[in-house]
């Protein structure tokens, strides 16, 4: 933020100098030229008529040498005012036509000094004319300069009309104008140095108190809820400073109680599931004895048997789930790495499924390559993990054809199930993972969940210090990927598998009662 207003200020401030140097500069020029534009031309105008009087008075004879002798003699006469060095150079120009006795004069400066255009003036209005031009010498040491050209037409007697011409060369203004914009530079970056060190001085004053409550705010979102700023004045710096250690006070109270909350409801869960487990092993005692005998009962007393056995069972899952998720929640949930082949792994996994597979008629394809991907992991976490996508998978797929692919690198190994069934929604692939959560709670489903296989299997993969993570489209089904780090001490950079699939897309009508085919690897070139 400071170097964001230091650099508009310099900028601002370099446009605004520039124009205010661009026109005091303008000024200055303008008044010096027209001041010696005024002078300039009163003294030519006083030259002239003096150069007239001295020919009026003159007896010029019929010779050209008295003509020449007398123009030298007025040229010499007006060139004496210039001074030393000259302020001028004076040029007596004869008017064409010019006859062979019309003589002509010259000081310094040469003839090439006066423009055409002012002689043509001078000649067509017979009245004092000026204009700016070069001042060019006829001796090489000498460099032109500007200058101005003031002209006056002359009648020598018993010659013809002459054109009498000031130069007056603008060293001294030319000088004058190059300190003045070599003071007004300097005076400009000093101006614009200056107000950007204020700018920056006065942004710091406020910006430092800003970087601080960011600072103390990027503490207190990383848990040190007891930071906060300190107050200094009553200003409106002190007002937001108050405000933040109030907001932080009410959210260190707020989480806190959530704390507390979570640790209680953490607590009673895993109490909960605990005690429960002893009744239940006495009611399943009695069920398995029911379920056994249920041979001997009525129709309708033996179905009631096996609902009983079924509902235990999803009881025992759930039990089962809490206290896994009791043990993440707690933090005592630990690893027990070991080479693993995730070839292994899967074929497992598959066999496991291949009976719900076969009555949903849908086809397990799974693709991997030739290479073997070990792994150090806990075989029996990534199994719980791997189990969970692919029955899911099945549940969803619509009896469509299930992919499980396996990729490989040198860092990470993965697993991605694909099914091709009702697939997510927007936004859906991130609360899949959320507890107790569905996408269709009313759906019926073919194989008891509890609504915690994906919470238990994402901390599973998290505990592996692995990603996992979803991908759907509605109608294109979903893809679930596994990545994990070839050792457990490394970290993931990226998965050796896409999380969008290559095939996605429209959907494609596939053929709903595909049978029940046995596990195939596939090979993957390399």
């Amino acid at each position: 933020m400071s170097l964001r207003v230091v650099v508009t200020t310099l900028a601002l401030s370099l446009l605004v100098v520039g124009l205010i140097g661009v026109l005091l500069v303008g000024r200055i020029t303008s008044g010096l030229l027209d001041a010696k534009e005024r002078v300039s031309v009163a003294e030519a105008q006083v030259g002239a008529a003096e150069a007239q009087s001295l020919l009026d008075a003159a007896d010029t004879g019929a010779s050209t040498q008295s003509a020449a002798a007398l123009v030298e003699n007025v040229v010499n006469t007006l060139k004496a005012r210039a001074g030393s060095p000259p302020l001028f150079e004076v040029l007596m120009l004869a008017t064409p036509p010019r006859t062979g006795d019309a003589p002509e004069f010259r000081t310094a400066a040469s003839e090439t000094s006066v423009p055409r255009e002012l002689r043509e003036a001078i000649q067509r209005d017979a009245r004092q004319s000026w204009t700016y031009t070069t001042v060019q010498y006829a001796s090489t040491d000498r460099q032109d300069v500007p200058g101005l050209a003031v002209g006056s037409p002359l009648t020598v007697p018993k010659v013809g009309q002459y054109e009498l011409y000031y130069v007056f060369p603008l060293t001294q203004e030319q000088a004058t104008l190059d300190l003045v914009q070599r003071a007004v530079l300097l005076v400009g970056i000093l101006l614009v140095l200056t107000l950007g060190g204020i700018a920056y001085v006065v942004t710091r004053q406020v910006v430092s108190p800003v970087r601080l409550a960011a600072r103390t705010a990027e503490r207190f979102s990383a848990g040190h809820l007891a930071e906060r700023m300190k107050v200094k004045g009553e200003d409106d710096l002190a007002l937001l400073a108050t405000s933040f250690n109030e907001m932080a006070a009410n959210l260190q109270l707020q989480i806190n109680r959530l704390e507390a909350l979570s640790r209680l409801q953490q607590r009673f869960v895993s109490d909960v599931s605990h005690e429960l487990r002893t009744p239940l092993t006495t009611v399943r005692m009695a069920a398995d004895l029911l379920y056994e005998s249920r041979d001997g009962f009525d129709p309708a007393t033996a179905r009631s048997a096996e609902l009983l056995q079924n509902q235990l069972d999803r009881f025992e899952a759930l039990l089962a789930d809490l206290l896994e998720i009791s043990r993440f929640d707690a933090g005592a949930a630990v690893l027990d790495p070991e080479p693993v082949d995730l070839h292994a792994l899967v074929d497992r996994v598959v066999d496991v499924a291949a009976p719900l597979a076969e009555r949903k008629g849908c086809e397990l394809r799974v693709v991997a390559p030739d290479e073997s991907c070990l792994v150090d992991a806990d075989a029996r976490r990534i199994d719980r993990v791997l189990r969970n996508l692919v029955l899911n998978a099945v549940e969803h797929g619509e009896g469509r054809p299930v992919d499980i692919t396996i990729g490989c690198s040198d860092e990470a190994v993965a697993v991605a199930v694909r099914d091709h069934g009702v697939g997510l929604r927007p936004g859906e692939s991130s609360l899949v993972f959320n507890r107790f959560w569905r996408a269709d709670p009313a759906r019926a489903r073919s194989i008891g969940g509890t609504g915690l296989g994906l919470s238990i299997a994402l901390e599973d993969v998290r505990l592996h210090a692995g990603w996992l993570q979803a991908w759907g489209a509605p109608g294109d089904g979903a893809n679930f990927r596994m990545t994990l780090p070839r050792t457990a001490d490394s970290h993931l950079s990226e998965s050796p598998l896409p999380l969008e699939p290559a095939d996605a897309g429209p959907r494609v009508q596939t053929n709903l009662a595909t049978p029940y085919r046995s596990p195939r690897r596939e090979e993957v070139p390399r």
